[in-house]
């Protein structure tokens, strides 16, 4: 059977108790949220390096890290459930 790549697993999503806690403040759940987009925070702040060999090294980035779950959390604040 094939599988569509644009359907999504309803497994991977965060339930709604935990986004309606996080945008309330709750340290927990913003954590929860948090450590749910680490992969895709860490992939975005993936940066290629160069030694000085010449050797290619992929490296995160930890400002930009930083700067990325600062937003999340910032928008995670500003949400509104309506």
């Amino acid at each position: 059977m094939k599988k569509n790549k644009n359907h999504f697993n309803e497994a991977n999503l965060l339930p709604f108790h935990i986004i309606q806690a996080a945008s309330a403040g709750d340290v927990e759940a913003i954590n929860i949220v948090l450590k749910h987009y680490e992969g895709y925070i860490i992939h975005l702040s993936t940066r290629k390096m160069y030694d000085e060999f010449g050797n290619l090294h992929y490296c995160v980035d930890e400002t930009l890290r930083r700067r990325l779950e600062t937003k999340l959390i910032t928008q995670i604040l500003r949400f509104k459930i309506a």
